[in-house]
C-alpha cells in the first residue's frame, strides 16, 4: 500500500504542477478563458479580477503539487486538492454538458483538450485524490518541516515571478497560431477533411396573437404583411466534425473600413506591424515606439499599426498608418500591448514585447 500511494502522489503531483507551469506559461490565457465562463453565467463584475486568479491559482497548482510528491502536511492538502478538484470537475463537467464552452483552458493553449478530455482527466484525478484523502494520515513528509517550507516558498517565488515576466515579456514558450515561424494565411485556412455545421435559417413571425417559426423553405402559404417579423436565428440541421481554422476572425481594415487583410498579408518584401489592443497606456511606451518607427523607416521598412482604437491611435500617431483590427483578435495574437510583429509577407519572423526595445531596434538593424 505504501508504493501504492508514492506512485498516486507522484501521479497526482505531476500533473498539478504540470498543469500550473503549462497555465502559469501563459496567465492571461486562463484569465480570457475565466472570463468566457463568466460571460457565460453572467457574473461580469468578476472580470476585472480574473488576472489575479489566474496568477493566484497558477501558483497554487504548483506548490500543491510539490507538497503532495513530498508528502508535506497531507491532511491539509489533501481536504485543498479535494476541493480544488471537485471545482475542476464541475467546471468541465459544465462545459461538456452545456455545449457552451469549447475547450475548459486546464492546460493551456499549449495542450488544447476537448471538453471530453477535460473531464475524463478530472474524474481520474478525483479518485486518485480521494484516495490520497482517505490515506492522508498514513504519509509521512519526506524533508523536515523547515526544509518542506523552504522549497514551497522558492517555488511560490518562482512560480509568481516568472507570471509577472511573462506578462511584460510575452510567454515562454508560444503556443498560440501568431506565433514566430508560423504563416498567418495559412493559420486561417480550413484544415482538410473539415466538415462545417449545416445551418438553417429559422424565421419568427407573430400572426393573429400567435408566435409562428418555420425556416427559408417552409413560407406558409398564405404569408403576407399580416406577419409581423420578431426575430431570426440560425438552428444546426447537421453537426459537422469541430475542425476550424486555428486563426479564425483575424481581419485588418483601413480606417475608412475596407477590409484590406489580403493586401497586408500579401505584400512582397518584410514590414513591421506593431499590434496594440488599445492604448490605455501609451505614454509608457509611445516614445519607444516612435524610435523603433523611425529605424524601420530608415531600412525601407513599412509600419503597420494595428489596433482596436483606431481613432485614438491615428490621433496620437499622426504619422503613422493605422489599419483596426478586433480586440478579442488582439488579445490571442499579442498577450502584451504593444507586441512587435516582423512579417514578410504573411510569415511571423519575429514577435517581440515593447519592452525588449534594444532587441527590436537590434532585429531591425540586422534586416537585409
Amino acid at each position: 500500500m505504501k508504493t501504492i500511494l508514492l506512485i498516486i502522489r507522484w501521479i497526482v503531483g505531476l500533473l498539478f504542477i504540470f498543469s500550473g507551469l503549462v497555465k502559469a506559461n501563459d496567465p492571461l490565457g486562463l484569465s480570457y478563458k475565466m472570463q468566457e465562463f463568466f460571460e457565460v453565467w453572467g457574473w461580469h463584475s468578476f472580470n476585472d479580477y480574473t488576472l489575479a486568479l489566474s496568477i493566484i491559482m497558477n501558483v497554487f497548482e504548483v506548490v500543491a503539487g510539490v507538497a503532495v510528491i513530498i508528502g508535506w502536511r497531507m491532511k491539509l492538502f489533501s481536504w485543498l486538492l479535494l476541493l480544488l478538484i471537485i471545482f475542476f470537475t464541475f467546471l468541465t463537467g459544465y462545459a461538456l454538458f452545456s455545449g457552451k464552452i469549447k475547450t475548459c483552458g486546464c492546460f493551456g493553449d499549449c495542450l488544447p483538450l476537448t471538453p471530453a478530455q477535460s473531464f475524463g482527466k478530472d474524474i481520474f484525478l478525483l479518485v486518485l485524490i480521494l484516495v490520497l484523502f482517505a490515506s492522508a494520515s498514513k504519509i509521512k513528509s519526506a524533508l523536515k518541516p523547515a526544509a518542506a517550507l523552504a522549497l514551497l516558498l522558492l517555488v511560490t517565488i518562482t512560480t509568481t515571478a516568472g507570471q509577472f515576466y511573462v506578462l511584460k515579456h510575452l510567454p515562454f514558450v508560444d503556443c498560440l497560431p501568431y506565433k514566430r515561424g508560423n504563416n498567418l494565411q495559412e493559420q486561417m485556412k480550413m484544415p482538410a477533411g473539415a466538415i462545417p455545421d449545416s445551418l438553417s435559417i429559422v424565421f419568427i413571425y407573430k400572426k393573429n396573437g400567435k408566435q409562428l417559426e418555420f425556416d427559408q423553405l417552409h413560407f406558409p402559404a398564405d404569408f403576407d404583411s399580416t406577419y409581423e417579423y420578431v426575430d431570426r436565428h440560425d438552428k444546426v440541421v447537421r453537426k459537422g466534425n469541430g475542425l476550424q481554422p486555428k486563426i479564425l476572425d483575424f481581419s485588418l481594415q483601413t480606417m475608412s473600413g475596407t477590409d484590406t487583410t489580403a493586401a497586408v498579408l500579401g505584400q512582397p518584401g518584410k514590414y513591421l506591424m506593431v499590434m496594440a489592443r488599445n492604448l490605455d497606456d501609451v505614454a509608457d511606451w509611445s516614445a519607444g515606439f516612435e524610435k523603433i518607427k523611425q529605424a524601420a523607416q530608415q531600412k525601407n521598412l513599412p509600419v503597420l499599426f494595428v489596433t482596436a482604437d483606431a481613432d485614438k491611435a491615428a490621433a496620437t500617431f499622426p504619422n503613422a498608418t493605422v489599419v483596426k483590427c478586433d480586440a478579442t483578435v488582439l488579445k490571442t495574437a499579442a498577450r502584451v500591448t504593444p507586441t512587435y510583429f516582423i512579417m514578410e509577407g504573411a510569415v511571423v519572423l519575429n514577435k517581440t514585447s515593447y519592452v525588449e526595445e534594444e532587441k527590436i531596434l537590434k532585429e531591425i538593424s540586422s534586416l537585409k
